[in-house]
């Protein structure tokens, strides 16, 4: 069985993402997984419950925001097998069988970062098998962890350790677009001119910064995202 994982932690979203993600999820694929959200909330359990999502709280406590999802990695988190993660802040807009199936067990798939000169992968989605990202990834990270403290972003410590590994792949970059940017070419232009337009052919969109989903005004992103 394949999982799909979340990360629900902290304030900053309502219940509703973890629910909205779910439902886009069982709408855009057949592909048989389980749905674990991995959470601090003592009361999303009892507010989903006729969800079939499994709840799960990470056993470390000393990760702030956003860096739990480097806990993800860690044998601890009890993720068998391959695991299709996307941050809450996602409308999945057609069939993701492909996202769950891409590459090999060994494979860490990363997304290719929006800004075309970063060179780095935006964490927003991933796809991987803790047998090998668990040396991989968490293995170095806590050896590591004072020095990748520079790093801004988790997506930065886990671009630095995988970016340039043999057994990493990336998604077509034409599955992935950002609200913000059509697509991965040209300058990133200013807010005022930015379109927020749908790619017909892309799979998921992708809400990093501001504006959050809730917050768009697009009629297909209301369309899309319930």
């Amino acid at each position: 069985m394949l999982n799909f994982a979340c990360v629900f932690y902290g304030d900053k979203y309502k219940v509703d993402y973890v629910k909205k993600l779910y439902n886009m999820v069982q709408r855009n694929t057949k592909v048989p997984h389980n749905f674990i959200c991995f959470t601090d909330s003592t009361s999303i359990q009892r507010q989903l419950k006729t969800f079939s999502i499994e709840f799960r709280q990470f056993k470390r406590f000393d990760f702030d925001g956003w860096f739990n999802k480097l806990q993800l990695f860690s044998p601890d988190s009890n993720l068998e097998g391959n695991t299709l993660y996307m941050d809450l802040d996602v409308v999945i807009m057609k069939n993701i069988n492909a996202m769950f199936t891409i590459g090999k067990d060994h494979n860490f798939v990363g997304m290719n970062d929006f800004n075309p000169t970063s060179g780095q992968f935006n964490s927003s989605i991933m796809k991987f098998n803790n047998k090998t990202a668990s040396k991989l990834i968490w293995e170095p990270y806590l050896k590591r962890r004072g020095e990748f403290r520079k790093h801004a972003g988790d997506q930065n410590i886990i671009t630095e350790l995988v970016k340039n590994h043999k057994d990493t792949i990336s998604f077509p970059d034409e599955w992935t677009q950002s609200y913000k940017w059509l697509n991965r070419k040209g300058e990133r232009y200013h807010k005022d001119k930015m379109t927020y337009e749908q790619d017909l052919n892309a799979k998921v969109c992708v809400f990093h910064g501001r504006p959050n989903p809730h917050e768009s005004t697009e009629l297909w992103v209301k369309n899309l995202w319930y």
